[in-house]
């Protein structure tokens, strides 16, 4: 039964060690995309008759207040009680749009069968929560998607459960976003009959499987020595902290960084519909720093700098746990950076992930699409060069200057120098 506000927040100030996990499961909303961006405070919005009037944004305020809490953990299941033996790792992948997360994702999902790979199961969150504007401030948003990528860590997707649209039965969806991405949910001891009529937008293409049994992938999970997960959706660090506290997990985080002017003219051609001002600007030769795109821009690249310099400074939660990788790094030395960050993991770097990045960095044009993960690599670091406008690269470099000098991308005075190949824009840099 669903329980109103007037039961729900006084049970909340009454019980001081409640957790924004156990507010979702007292409180599920499902709210679709065109709800979210057309609500207002004046708009009452019946989710499936679940929820009263306002109650995304009094979860929202209940969600802000608790994030910064350290939990505690004798409230969640116990589902990971064999989670921190045996030598068992977790690794998120921490990233934004369009800096190779993908590319780099699959070094860990083609480990083998000791490893249990899930590909931006955060999707799912923020379709559900936020309209493009909210998500850019990570602060309402920080406290769910560390509970949720906890419970994922320890093989439990209750969490996630309540935000996929239309809601799981018994456990099983057609609808978990980029399913066929990660290949421990397409094994066979995971696949699941097929179910005539009905439709997986995101199938198994190595298998013939039915919609997931998301019971058969946490005992997948929970039967893998190592858990691994990518992200473009935690805008700061240091919301992850108790999350880096939990004793049943044994946490690295890897920060994929890429040079922004990289980022934006890949975006622009991935996002073409989402970056007409930017073409426009480029067309008049001038951008306005006033302008909430550009202010977008650099509020992305102020929180990717904050949060690679609370890695950097390594801070005891984060001691030993936090490195930062360079796209660009990757790109021309795949096999050498690979194997820095397995030994980074403390997993052995198995035969069949070299074998993928062997067959993947070196490839024809025409598998080199903007979504694919085939990549000649150390061509397409600099394919951006040759895309984005002189005007646009200053103004990125206007905005975005400090995390540009932070992760040693050089600046560039003049077109001619942007498009030189033989001019390195990268410095050579060794992160601690």
């Amino acid at each position: 039964m669903q329980l109103p506000s007037s039961v729900l927040l006084p049970w909340l100030s009454s019980k001081r060690k409640a957790t924004s996990y156990q507010v979702m499961l007292l409180y599920p909303i499902r709210v679709s995309d065109k709800l979210i961006q057309r609500q207002t405070p004046q708009t009452p919005v019946d989710h499936n008759n679940t929820t009263q009037n306002g109650s995304l944004s009094m979860l929202k305020r209940l969600l802000s207040k608790l994030i910064g809490r350290k939990e505690n953990y004798s409230n969640f299941p116990d589902l990971g009680t064999n989670s921190y033996r045996g030598g068992r790792k977790h690794i998120l992948l921490l990233a934004t749009t369009r800096t190779g997360s993908s590319f780099v994702g699959e070094f860990f999902n083609h480990h083998g069968e000791n490893m249990f790979y899930l590909f931006e199961p955060l999707w799912h969150v923020e379709r559900m929560l936020t309209t493009a504007a909210e998500a850019n401030n990570g602060t309402v948003l920080g406290g769910i998607y560390r509970d949720v990528l906890q419970g994922l860590f320890l093989c439990d997707f209750s969490l996630l459960e309540k935000f996929i649209s239309p809601p799981p039965q018994d456990h099983v969806t057609p609808a978990l976003f980029r399913r066929e991405s990660s290949l421990s949910l397409c094994e066979e001891h995971v696949c699941s009959p097929v179910i005539k009529d009905v439709f997986e937008r995101y199938h198994c293409k190595t298998r013939r499987c039915g919609p997931l049994n998301l019971t058969l992938a946490s005992k997948s999970c929970l039967s893998k020595p190592h858990h691994a997960i990518k992200t473009v959706r935690v805008r700061q660090l240091e919301t992850l902290q108790t999350l880096m506290e939990d004793p049943r997990l044994d946490m690295r985080v890897i920060q994929l960084v890429r040079d922004p002017r990289a980022i934006l003219a890949s975006r622009m051609v991935a996002f073409s519909s989402k970056y007409q001002t930017w073409k426009a600007w480029a067309q008049d030769g001038q951008v306005p720093e006033d302008d909430e795109e550009v202010k977008r821009l650099k509020g992305n690249c102020d929180n990717i700098r904050m949060s690679a310099e609370v890695g950097l400074s390594q801070p005891q939660w984060l001691k030993s746990r936090y490195m930062l990788v360079r796209y660009e790094d990757i790109a021309r030395y795949p096999m050498q950076k690979a194997e820095e960050m397995y030994r980074f993991t403390g997993i052995p770097f198995s035969p069949q992930a070299r074998e993928w990045i062997l067959r993947n960095t070196q490839t024809t044009q025409e598998a080199s699409g903007i979504y694919s993960t085939q990549k000649n690599s150390s061509e397409q670091a600099e394919k951006w060069r040759f895309r984005i406008p002189f005007t646009l690269a200053q103004a990125v470099q206007r905005v975005c200057g400090p995390t540009m000098e932070l992760f040693g991308y050089r600046f560039v005075d003049d077109e001619k120098t942007l498009t030189n190949k033989s001019i390195s824009l990268l410095e050579d840099r060794v992160f601690p």
